[in-house]
């Protein structure tokens, strides 16, 4: 196949003009063209014409004239043979693999890493320490709809990890020469999702949709020889001394339904703990794994009428039904040194409670699928580092690398003292915000958050960096997108949960830099940031743990047969 790129057409173009842009630009007759996959389509918006903008594959009636038609065509900068993105497992388990993997977490990243490990017949055991993704649901909506907070099953643990509450976005600007974000993609598509994710410049599932989606990879899985344990929590780790690097040797797991304890033989394990297992990253610290303190942001979340963000964004193509809901992508670079930028944008969707601890306020955005809801959000954030944590959590001037942790959760404590300590978030108005002054009424955009917003002065929330820095910013973005810094634009807080506080460094080899055996994955270990690059990360870790079992059964046939 061939690759075009950049074709641009009008948003409303004829169906037969793509081929025909094709054609033109290749040189040949119709006839000689067999057919033409689209493999992105975004648009661009930045003259008043707005123009769709296509990358397609083209297969030619005659493949053999594939080849010359390339190298005639070798310096046109839009025209390139079409990359194979076939998934190629690396290797197969043996017959006589001695021990089955184990998987830690059952977010997109845990889900990758036992699905590929179940398709390389491994036949992986996943430790999840929430509950099925509908049981997990119920849960959810208790704290949403009643003030309960299940601290094992909620936004942020069961069974599809901190995404499946999202807007289910699937795009990241991570390097992939592997193309393994297409065979999540792909994999995705294959357990119900819609199948325009494949060409969708930023592609997204929704909630509803996620739910389904994950029931099916789960029982793929299965069907593969996989196991999938719920309500089971890892509290400990077993490692034994092997010279300068220790090996793990086993999993201590509680069942959370019985609250009884048991030992698990594991010699290889993909940690996949998503960024809020805060008691695991303790439990792992404690046994000398190493880790350290890396950058995250805080900050609000903030909601405009999504009409309004259509306007500025679409012009007179707002509601456009193949353009959907408009988003955006914003930053500034504040005076005061601090980088503030829009995180994790919901078009047409709402702000969730997504606390996992009792007497916490953290809030996230989601969307459904059709992205219909009033308001759009996204948070407002304010990039932090290791220098900003607390002094308390300064051991010898060096940084703790669970110190990042100290200081979210005095954020989310904080959080819910000015909300009444009902699970209720601050609030304030943008107006009111940038003025310094408290909010006592709402204009006419009304907070979606649930179990519901207690207006006041959000300055107190956070540091006085960040809420220098957003100051700043707004005003800037208002000129960006019109309407942004509207007076009765809706602050909620806080935001804290954006990334992982911390590192669990690994080494070439997939593994903790001093446990061997240990496989840090996903988010948690601070190696993906959403749910295309935690599943492109879970693939990684699962081909690496993959690799050593084979080499490791190799080597022990080797030494059997001397």
């Amino acid at each position: 196949m061939i690759r075009l790129s950049e074709i641009k057409l009008p948003l409303d173009h004829a169906e037969l003009d793509l081929r025909d842009a094709v054609t033109g630009m290749l040189g040949i007759d119709g006839v000689e063209l067999a057919g033409v996959h689209v493999h992105k389509r975004s648009y661009d918006a930045r003259k008043r014409q707005l123009m769709l903008v296509y990358i397609v594959d083209a297969t030619l009636a005659d493949p053999s004239r594939e080849a010359a038609l390339l190298a005639r065509l070798g310096k046109h900068p839009r025209i390139a043979p079409a990359p194979d993105m076939t998934y190629m497992a690396p290797v197969r388990a043996p017959r006589d693999l001695a021990q089955r993997p184990v998987v830690v977490g059952f977010g997109p990243c845990g889900i990758f890493a036992a699905l590929v490990l179940a398709q390389m017949g491994f036949c992986p055991i996943v430790l999840e320490r929430g509950k099925p993704v509908r049981e997990r649901t119920k849960d959810t909506w208790g704290l949403w709809r009643k003030r309960i907070l299940n601290p094992e099953s909620n936004v942020q643990f069961g069974e599809g990890g901190a995404g499946t509450f999202s807007d289910g976005k699937l795009y990241s600007q991570i390097k992939d020469p592997r193309h393994l974000g297409r065979k999540v993609m792909n994999e995705f598509v294959a357990a119900g999702a819609p199948p325009e994710i494949l060409y969708e410049a930023h592609p997204h599932i929704g909630t509803f949709k996620l739910v389904k989606v994950v029931e099916n990879l789960r029982a793929q899985i299965i069907a593969l020889g996989g196991e999938i344990r719920f309500q089971q929590r890892v509290v400990d780790v077993i490692i034994e001394p092997e010279g300068a690097r220790r090996h793990l040797r086993g999993l201590v797991v509680q069942d959370l339904r019985t609250g009884q304890s048991s030992e698990l033989r594991a010699d290889h394990v993909v940690m996949a703990l998503g960024h809020s297992s805060r008691d695991t990253f303790a439990a792992l610290h404690a046994r000398g794994v190493f880790m350290e303190s890396k950058p995250f942001s805080v900050g609000f979340r903030i909601e405009h009428p999504q009409g309004m963000i259509d306007r500025a964004r679409l012009g007179e193509h707002a509601g456009h039904p193949l353009l959907g809901a408009a988003d955006y992508k914003l930053v500034h670079h504040a005076s005061n040194g601090r980088s503030v930028y829009s995180f994790c944008m919901c078009p047409g969707g709402t702000v969730v409670a997504a606390t996992s601890e009792v007497d916490r306020v953290v809030t996230n955005g989601m969307s459904q699928y059709s992205r219909n809801e009033r308001n759009a959000n996204a948070g407002i954030v304010v990039g932090i580092d290791p220098a900003d944590y607390p002094e308390m959590a300064k051991v010898e001037g060096q940084v703790n690398p669970l110190a990042g942790i100290v200081l979210q959760r005095a954020l989310e404590s904080r959080a819910f003292e000015l909300g009444g300590g009902t699970y209720e978030a601050p609030g304030q108005l943008v107006g009111d915000f940038l003025a310094g002054r408290p909010s006592t009424l709402l204009g006419d955009v009304l907070p979606s958050y649930k179990p519901g917003v207690k207006l006041g002065d959000l300055s107190e929330s956070l540091p006085d960096y960040a809420i220098a820095a957003i100051r700043e910013a707004i005003p800037v973005f208002g000129r960006k997108i019109k309407g942004f810094d509207r007076h009765d634009a809706v602050f909620t807080g806080v935001e804290t949960r954006t990334s992982s506080p911390l590192r669990i460094t690994r080494g070439a080899d997939g593994q903790s830099l001093n446990v061997r055996g240990l496989y840090p994955a996903g988010e948690g270990a601070g190696y993906a940031g959403g749910i295309l690059s935690a599943g492109v990360d879970g693939i990684k870790t699962a081909e690496a743990l993959a690799r050593c079992l084979v080499g490791e059964a190799g080597t022990s046939r080797v030494q059997a047969a001397g």
